[in-house]
């Protein structure tokens, strides 16, 4: 087979066509310089640069959403920091009044989305890219800065909490949106750590989070290249497998989790990850990395398959093991 552009590559192996080796990519926060739209931009050109990667995920500061509604945080001042709540905007139930839609297109929304426009300049058409959009209810345990507070919300304010998420998923509708508008080809839609049987059951997020997520997904339904991205483990993956969207990211190296060819048995659409994020491509070798990543080619057979870390890959991975990864996808099974 003849060599693919980076964008014919992704878009091959969303469809289940042949290609030409299975596309890769990895992400990760830089904490330093995730604070400004040049910043990220620049930060996210340099790695896709560095490692010659099909595809970005961009990765920016867990904290922007919350920030918006008016929480506040500040850069933690080290590399290996994240974001440090310095007042949140939610401390009671009384707060979920103020939680209501907001404008999308200023304030930190408006800064990630002129980050947006920076990188699609920067790629010039060369690869496709999404940006990372939580799920409202992972907006509000930013919010809080608490996943117990929220957690106590629920049980106790069950009805203010779903008109703050309406609210919330009425704005993340309108800005995924206009993520599309800068460029952005789908979103990278994280239900971080709600993706968990461990924090909400099924029946509860089919309540909670059902709805609102797709009050988001509907905004992009469009859009070639949406991602869902379910947390932790054991997740609830299988329960979310109907969700409109090109490809699905877990952490399948994780035992409660299901695996890759479980989850492509069920589904039509792609997916994504493959390599421990931690216990690999942070704490191990590239030995490792490459055993995983060909572990995870010859599982999905290559077709319908994107190489990835099973989430965000932390700030002092060692370069070796991204490179590795990169490598192991010139590979065919």
């Amino acid at each position: 087979m003849s060599a693919m552009t980076k964008r014919e590559r992704v878009q091959a192996a969303l469809k289940g066509r042949p290609v030409d080796r299975v596309p890769v990519s990895a992400w990760g926060h830089d904490f330093l310089r995730e604070w400004t739209a040049q910043g990220l931009a620049e930060a996210t050109l340099e790695s896709y640069r560095r490692f010659d990667w099909d595809f970005i995920k961009v990765n920016p500061r867990a904290t922007y959403y919350a920030e918006a509604w008016g929480a506040r945080y500040r850069p933690s001042g080290r590399a290996d920091g994240e974001p440090e709540l310095v007042e949140a905007a939610v401390r009671s139930a009384a707060d979920l009044d103020d939680i209501g839609p907001i404008d999308w297109g200023s304030g930190p929304f408006g800064e990630q989305l002129e980050a947006l426009r920076l990188i699609d300049r920067g790629l010039a058409g060369e690869a496709p890219f999404v940006q990372t959009v939580f799920s409202p209810l992972a907006v509000m345990s930013r919010l809080t800065g608490s996943t117990r507070k929220v957690r106590e919300l629920l049980t106790e304010h069950p009805h203010e909490v779903e008109r703050a998420l309406e609210g919330i998923a009425r704005t993340l509708a309108g800005y995924a949106r206009a993520c599309l508008e800068a460029g952005a080809s789908g979103i990278f839609f994280a239900t971080v750590e709600w993706g968990s049987r461990g924090i909400i059951s099924p029946a509860e997020y089919a309540r909670f989070g059902r709805p609102y997520d797709l009050q988001v997904l509907a905004a992009v339904a469009d859009a070639p290249f949406n991602i869902l991205h379910v947390c932790r483990a054991p997740n609830q993956l299988l329960w979310l497998l109907d969700y409109p969207v090109a490809c699905f990211h877990w952490a399948a190296h994780e035992t409660t989790n299901p695996g890759l060819g479980e989850v492509m048995a069920r589904t039509g659409a792609a997916v994504a990850g493959g390599v421990d994020h931690e216990g690999a491509l942070r704490d191990g070798t590239p030995e490792e990395v490459a055993r995983q990543a060909r572990g995870a080619i010859a599982e999905t057979g290559g077709r319908r398959f994107l190489l990835a870390p099973a989430c965000s890959v932390a700030p002092m991975a060692p370069e070796a093991n991204l490179r590795a990864l990169r490598e192991a996808a010139e590979r065919l099974p």
